[in-house]
């Protein structure tokens, strides 16, 4: 069961968290708490596995990169970390995760690319795919970025919650 303060810290990092030198501060203070009040919380729900990661979500057009690929990469499994930890250093590469490959679909490994251009996408996959030893790979462009949106467990305060 969680607390109703508990409750009002998930709410205040469902969204956006402020871009400044110390968001958690500013998070605590719209909440009425300190930021190592804050903080404690967090630590504690994480240590109760009710809070398992924090994400962030890039929007890449308005971040200045006109390309965007998710680059699917067949790796085998004995590797896939060793190839992971090589494409995740990358600065160009956002995100890093691995699936489970089905059907006709061998892919196992997944990075999302970001670049000035489609061919910069490909001149970066394919410099990854000789650094890491991975032949069989294919790149999955963006053409339009949809709303991203988070999970809302907990309402802030005076917001609808759809009832």
């Amino acid at each position: 069961m969680l607390t109703e303060m508990e409750k009002k810290v998930i709410a205040a990092i469902q969204g956006d968290i402020p871009i400044c030198e110390r968001p958690y501060q500013a998070l605590a203070e719209r909440i009425g708490l300190s930021e190592e009040t804050l903080l404690d919380t967090l630590a504690d729900l994480r240590r109760r596995d009710l809070v398992r990661r924090f994400g962030a979500t890039l929007r890449h057009q308005k971040s200045g990169y006109a390309a965007n690929a998710m680059g699917a990469w067949q790796v085998d499994e004995a590797r896939v970390e060793e190839v992971g930890r090589i494409m995740s250093a990358c600065r160009q590469i956002s995100h890093c995760y691995r699936r489970n490959p089905t059907g006709d679909w061998p892919y196992n490994l997944y990075t999302m690319i970001h670049a000035e251009s489609e061919a910069a996408c490909w001149t970066i996959a394919r410099g990854l795919a000789r650094e890491a030893g991975v032949e069989h790979f294919t790149l999955l462009f963006s053409r339009r970025e949809l709303k991203k949106t988070s999970m809302t467990y907990f309402p802030p305060d005076g917001a609808d919650n759809g009832s």
